[in-house]
């Protein structure tokens, strides 16, 4: 069983930053797959990016160039960062974890976080 702890967010105007991390809690050794899906209303869920405890990552062609994954696998925690935020970034953020070597087959998820890009 794998908890997912979730933190950042918030409200930034447009060409504002902001960072997220989440923190996987598990009684096995390592969190392999991690990553950060996002919704927004009226459109589809979308994998925003992704790395594996390896170092292969995963990033949606809408924020290459603006948002950088990376993460820290002695803490199995993974951070977002996030850049040159666009109106159409808004949405809600959400964690997701699996034990094996996967960019977005998660079966752990975090409740999600609010991201908010507005004037």
């Amino acid at each position: 069983q794998v908890q997912l702890v979730e933190s950042g967010g918030g409200l930034v105007q447009p060409g504002g930053s902001l960072g997220l991390s989440c923190a996987a809690s598990t009684s096995r050794f390592a969190v392999n797959g991690m990553g950060w899906y996002r919704q927004a209303p009226g459109r589809q869920r979308e994998l925003v990016a992704s790395v594996t405890s390896g170092g292969r990552s995963k990033t949606a062609d809408s924020v290459k160039g603006r948002f950088t994954i990376s993460r820290d696998n002695a803490k199995n925690t993974v951070y977002l960062q996030m850049n040159n935020l666009k109106p159409e970034d808004t949405g809600v953020y959400v964690c997701g974890a699996s034990y094996d070597y996967t960019l977005d087959d998660f079966q752990y998820w975090g409740q999600g976080t609010q991201v908010t890009v507005s004037s």
